[in-house]
Formats: structure tokens, C-alpha cells, sequence
């Protein structure tokens, strides 16, 4: 496999969390959450890792970890609007790959992280992402699970929460499993970004697909720009959104000590 291009990895990471208070901070294993994306980004090999923040709390919990910490404006709409806002305080080089690596993500492999940068390095495409095989019928008919087709040169062609793509004659017989030459696809949500493109994409109007699925790659899309899309060389495990998540997290954690 060939070595990794240099990259950048930029977590946002929010204090104000509605369904999970002072998500940031939360602990697994005795370690706050955003410490562990912080420290998976640096066993990644990234050239620098920066945290998004929009709380001191937070910023001091990153003391001593070896990352760049990041005060943004409170009132960003998005973490790549948060991600933009660093791009433009680092003065990143246009062609820098950033990586956008969500601060609810603490145990995300150190192999998808380098994937996805490795991806954008190899399209000429502004964004990459990654995604994983669906194999159980209930994933595909979930709306909280996105879903994804691409073309042959392995770039997306749309992301929906509907069923995607739709096996017109198996499905007709019975919706329990799926046919087995379907190329059903998770996204998974990780991007890479180029740095120049972090600034235009974040003054993009919202679209109308964007705002009817709630999914904001698809203003990529709707722009008319290209995202690549490779498989994921490892299960990312869930992120964490709630208190279950958290109580799933210290098990699983528990369980590969």
C-alpha cells in the first residue's frame, strides 16, 4: 500500500450538545471524549491535529496532548463551518487535505482516518468520504442510517436516508433480506477536505436536497462539485450522541481490555 499523504486532521468538537451535555467532556474509560478523537488523529500520523472549540472547558482539557486548539465563534451552524473558520486562522495552503474527523468518533480507526485522506490525495475531487458494504435488510430501510451510491470511478452519485438503490424485482418478492449483487452502501461520516475548498463550501447556499434530507454533502453535490468515495479498510464503531452511547462505549471499551 503506498504511503500516506500529508494531512491535516481538524475535529469540532461543541460543548453545547442538546440530546448529550458537555459531550466533549464526557468520559470513557476515565478519559474525556475529545482526548481520545484528539489522540486517535495523532496515532493517524497527521501532520497536525486542531480542535475546534467553541468553550475554554474544553481547551483546557486539551492541555498537554500535543494538538492545536482552535476558540471559534459559538454561533457556527456546522462543524465545517467551525472547520473553515481554523482553515482561515492557519492560513492553510489551498491544496492541504484537512480531515474532518467528528468529535463524537473516540474510538475511529487510525486505518479509515489515513483512507480517507489517502483518497482525496488520489481524486482530483474537492472532498472524500468513506463508506461500508450494507448487509442486513434492517440498515438499508433505516432513515437514521445514510446511504449512498456511486460510479464506477468511485464517486458519489447520491446520499439519501431512503432505501438506495432500490432492487425493484427483489424487493417486490419480499423486503426481509437483501439480493447479493447490490452494491448497498453506508456512509460513514468522515471527510476529507481540501483546505481552499473548506471556504467556498461553507458560503454555498443551502439546496433543496440538502434541506429535505438534512444531510449537508449533498450541497457538494447539488453545487455540481465531486466527492470521492472509497470503502473503509475498518468498522468505525458508532459515535456518541446520548447517554446509551456513552454506557455502550465503556462496555466495549471494558471488553478489549
Amino acid at each position: 500500500m503506498p504511503a500516506s499523504p500529508s494531512f491535516i486532521v481538524a475535529i469540532p468538537a461543541r460543548y453545547g450538545s442538546t440530546r448529550l451535555p458537555a459531550k466533549p467532556l464526557r468520559a470513557i474509560g476515565g478519559v474525556p471524549m475529545v482526548v481520545r478523537v484528539a489522540q486517535r488523529a495523532l496515532q493517524a500520523g497527521a501532520s497536525q491535529v486542531v480542535v475546534a472549540v467553541d468553550d475554554r472547558r474544553i481547551a483546557h482539557a486539551l492541555a498537554g496532548q500535543g494538538v492545536d486548539v482552535c476558540m471559534t465563534r459559538p454561533d457556527h451552524a456546522s462543524g465545517s463551518d467551525r472547520l473553515a473558520e481554523c482553515a482561515a486562522r492557519y492560513g492553510w495552503p489551498d491544496d492541504a487535505i484537512v480531515v474532518n474527523l467528528q468529535g463524537d468518533e473516540p474510538f475511529a480507526p487510525v486505518a479509515g482516518i489515513r483512507e480517507v485522506a489517502r483518497a482525496l490525495a488520489e481524486d482530483d475531487a474537492p472532498v472524500a468520504t468513506l463508506a461500508t458494504p450494507i448487509a442486513e435488510a434492517h440498515e438499508l430501510f433505516d432513515p437514521n442510517v445514510v446511504k449512498l451510491a456511486r460510479t464506477a470511478q468511485g464517486r458519489a452519485l447520491y446520499f439519501s436516508r431512503a432505501p438506495l438503490p432500490w432492487a425493484r424485482d427483489a424487493f417486490a418478492k419480499g423486503r426481509e433480506a437483501l439480493p447479493p449483487d447490490v452494491p448497498f452502501l453506508r456512509h460513514i461520516g468522515i471527510y476529507a477536505y481540501r483546505a481552499g475548498f473548506l471556504a467556498r463550501y461553507t458560503g454555498l447556499p443551502r439546496t433543496p436536497l440538502e434541506q429535505a434530507e438534512s444531510l449537508e454533502q449533498l450541497r457538494v453535490l447539488e453545487h455540481g462539485f465531486p466527492i470521492a468515495v472509497r470503502l473503509t479498510p475498518e468498522p468505525f464503531p458508532p459515535g456518541i450522541d446520548t447517554e446509551a452511547d456513552l454506557e455502550r462505549a465503556e462496555r466495549w471499551l471494558a471488553g478489549r481490555a
